[in-house]
């Protein structure tokens, strides 16, 4: 899995701070313990050149008149053989002859700061060691390196919390328009309002919404598409209809009138489902972005389209009922219309003669519903997912249908956030189709 972004930035934050807080740690050290260093390299520096007055050589030996007792010493010859002073305080090695070299030395368990020099006598080169203790500095400033490293390295713990804490916040709008799109369906082509993103996404967001637009071009050109085949065939077909009902009138038709009605019939079977191509064209809900809704009473509308279909019941010898109560929805009217249609419809002609078809509004659990009940054999509960499908019919299922009635009840559900529902009729027979609204 990859890193997230927070902590990356926290990580390259880390890093470089740790070392600047380690680096301001020496800094500060150095700082304090160079000063009390140079001042002890010079008072050994005075502390030799009196050393230096005060030799003396009397017949090839060394004396010592008199010396700092701040200051410890040690007088060599050449060979390294402590001619005076303390011997357990060496010589610091010397690069070349008279020159003088600083040095921190240990002695008897204490860390002192030792010069070292050449000094040209009448018996020979000597090297003198003279060293004085750096007192409280080495400690001080030793603890002083170590309480600053660590009161830094707690000031770079609460620094980076805080910087956690301000990328956690500085990156919430990428959150949130990850959340928006995540919470979209597939079919939800909306540009994102760039105005809504920071000005840093801004130009994701355009990419995005570029994105978008060529989807929607798409889909809707293909909508468009199924829709205009549908308006041109529908023309055609109903002029064919109407002649054809003429045709079969005519007494010179009666010895082909079987053969004329076959025609009728096929052709009401070719406008209806130009007419449902059209219907599912304008219930996709990747054109439908911004359905326009009003609040509309659904068991008016029940009521009204149940009307229509009150003749072609009594044809097929069907009850036609309807128990219809008084609720309203927020949807689009022509849509809520197109939807009880196709209900109404596929029980009038999967139910057999002598059935019942119930068409019924209300609330149940304060959501409105649309049902219609029939009588019919029933969707088995195996396939109720599938007859949502587009252009799936039922095997051995009576008629000429194209398959398009529930999947066309499914997409104008999907567009009102309303849930379709398929389970049997209220004696355990037959069919009952709901759809609850939010």
């Amino acid at each position: 899995m990859n890193a997230s972004i927070s902590r990356r930035l926290v990580f390259w934050l880390a890093v470089p701070l740790s070392l600047l807080a380690l680096c301001g740690a020496l800094v500060h050290y150095f700082g304090n313990v160079a000063p009390q260093v140079a001042s002890v390299d010079q008072r050994l520096r005075r502390a030799a050149g009196d050393l230096t007055q005060r030799l003396r050589i009397d017949r090839g030996r060394v004396a010592v008149l008199s010396a700092d007792d701040a200051v410890e010493f040690a007088v060599r010859d050449s060979a390294g053989r402590l001619i005076a002073g303390d011997a357990r305080l060496a010589a610091v090695p010397l690069p070349t002859h008279g020159s003088a070299e600083y040095a921190t030395v240990p002695v008897g368990g204490r860390r002192l700061r030792a010069l070292s020099y050449f000094v040209a006598t009448e018996g020979g080169p000597l090297v003198i060691t003279v060293a004085s203790a750096l007192g409280a500095a080495g400690p001080a400033a030793r603890f002083g390196f170590m309480s600053n490293l660590l009161w830094d390295f707690v000031q770079l713990d609460l620094t980076l919390v805080l910087v956690w804490v301000g990328i956690r916040l500085g990156l919430r709008p990428i959150k949130q328009l990850r959340d928006e799109l995540a919470q979209r369906s597939a079919l939800d082509l909306r540009p994102i309002v760039e105005s809504s993103v920071p000005r840093e996404l801004a130009p994701l967001a355009a990419a995005l919404n570029r994105l978008l637009a060529m989807l929607r071009g798409g889909v809707q050109s293909q909508q468009q598409f199924i829709a205009n085949t549908a308006h041109q065939l529908r023309t055609p077909i109903t002029g064919m209809l109407a002649q054809l009902d003429l045709l079969v009138a005519e007494p010179a038709a009666q010895p082909i009138k079987e053969r004329l009605t076959t025609l009728q019939d096929g052709i009401r079977q070719l406008a209806h489902s130009a007419n449902q191509l059209l219907t599912l064209a304008r219930a996709d809900p990747a054109v439908n972005i911004a359905v326009k809704r009003q609040a509309v009473d659904l068991g008016a509308i029940a009521a009204d389209i149940a009307a229509k279909y009150v003749d072609r019941a009594v044809q097929a010898d069907l009850d036609l009922g309807a128990e219809l109560q008084p609720v309203r929805v927020q949807a689009d009217p022509s849509l809520l219309e197109d939807l009880i249609n196709n209900l109404v419809d596929n029980a009038l002609k999967y139910t057999p003669a002598g059935g019942h078809v119930t068409v019924s509004t209300g609330t149940v659990d304060g959501r409105p519903f649309l049902a219609v009940e029939d009588t019919g054999p029933g969707i088995p509960e195996s396939e109720r997912m599938r007859v949502r499908q587009r252009y799936y019919r039922l095997p051995n299922s009576p008629g000429h249908g194209s398959g398009l009635g529930l999947a066309i009840v499914e997409e104008i559900a999907k567009i009102h956030d309303a849930e379709l529902r398929i389970g049997a009729g209220a004696s355990g027979s037959g069919t009952r189709v709901s759809v609850h609204f939010p």
